[in-house]
């Protein structure tokens, strides 16, 4: 799987559970507390404040960690 800023976040934790450390230490979506995780990577990075290139760091780096 290709992740990219499109993922929904549903599906990027069901094919890489990992990613929900690396987001929650980003600050992105508390997924582990019970806040819904609807919406797509892109969305909720953006609803944190994360600028694009962030968010272009975000998708090289989760898909450098799906890879490991």
């Amino acid at each position: 799987m290709i992740i990219t800023k499109e993922i929904f976040i549903e599906d990027l934790v069901r094919e890489l559970p990992d990613a929900v450390e690396y987001l929650m230490k980003h600050g992105i979506r508390c997924l582990r507390c019970g806040e819904p995780a609807w919406g797509t990577l892109e969305a909720a990075a953006k609803e944190k404040g994360f600028q694009p290139k962030q968010i272009t760091v975000f998708i090289n780096d989760l898909n450098a960690l799906q890879k490991k």
